[in-house]
């Protein structure tokens, strides 16, 4: 199987382990003009540039898109007469080598063509709804949001909070590494795109968040 991946080195290097021993796979920053060679496509920073969608279009195939801050129907909204079977995909940093795979899609017509892909790749995944935040990810930044309200109030330090939800709830990170992990500009963006996608409260982006992001700053400075 030849398999092109879209995306920038840290995501790639967390997609790559999780793919065929077999697979032949071509990396780019971009979509290169020829697709047609390809077997399927993975674009794991899809919703950070949602105008690759007109080079895929025209795509045979089957495209894997990072759909976390916008819906799958959204891309597809502005083109006509499009080819290729879109698959959304969680592809959060620390997300995408994760053993179930969250995959969204815009039609149950597409449903076939999804486990035929995931029967390719050995994977096994979980339908979601297509909308911003998927599941996961809704979770995981509610949480995020709370710790970084928690350190603003001066109730708790980072490492203390951390500490807390690693003992209490047995996630790989505590909320606030797992925010330096995803890295705060996809944390910022992602709580932006649900605030804007539900006016949730819970997801409403917390003013020491928003300082960090326009600061480029962390919650454990290296």
């Amino acid at each position: 199987m030849r398999i092109l991946i879209v995306g920038n080195e840290d995501r790639v290097g967390e997609l790559i382990p999780r793919l065929p021993e077999n697979a032949q796979c071509d990396v780019a920053l971009a979509p290169p003009e020829e697709l047609q060679a390809y077997e399927l496509i993975f674009d794991l920073n899809f919703d950070d540039n949602p105008e690759n969608m007109s080079d895929y279009k025209h795509f045979e195939g089957t495209v894997i898109a990072g759909a976390v801050k916008m819906q799958l129907a959204e891309a597809l909204a502005p083109e006509e007469h499009v080819s290729c079977t879109l698959i959304g995909m969680n592809t959060l940093p620390t997300l995408i080598g994760r053993e179930l795979a969250e995959w969204s899609l815009t039609s149950t017509s597409d449903e076939k063509d999804a486990a035929r892909v995931a029967a390719l790749l050995n994977w096994d995944y979980e339908l979601v709804a297509d909308r911003v935040g998927m599941a996961t990810p809704r979770i995981i930044m509610m949480i995020i949001n709370e710790a970084a309200y928690t350190i603003q109030e001066g109730t708790a330090m980072a490492a203390d909070i951390d500490e807390a939800m690693r003992l209490g709830t047995a996630y790989p990170y505590g909320p606030l590494e797992w925010a330096d992990r995803i890295g705060i500009e996809d944390v910022y963006e992602t709580l932006e795109a649900l605030y804007l996608d539900t006016h949730d409260e819970r997801y409403r982006v917390c003013p020491l968040i928003k300082t960090m992001y326009l600061e480029s700053k962390s919650f454990y400075p290296q």
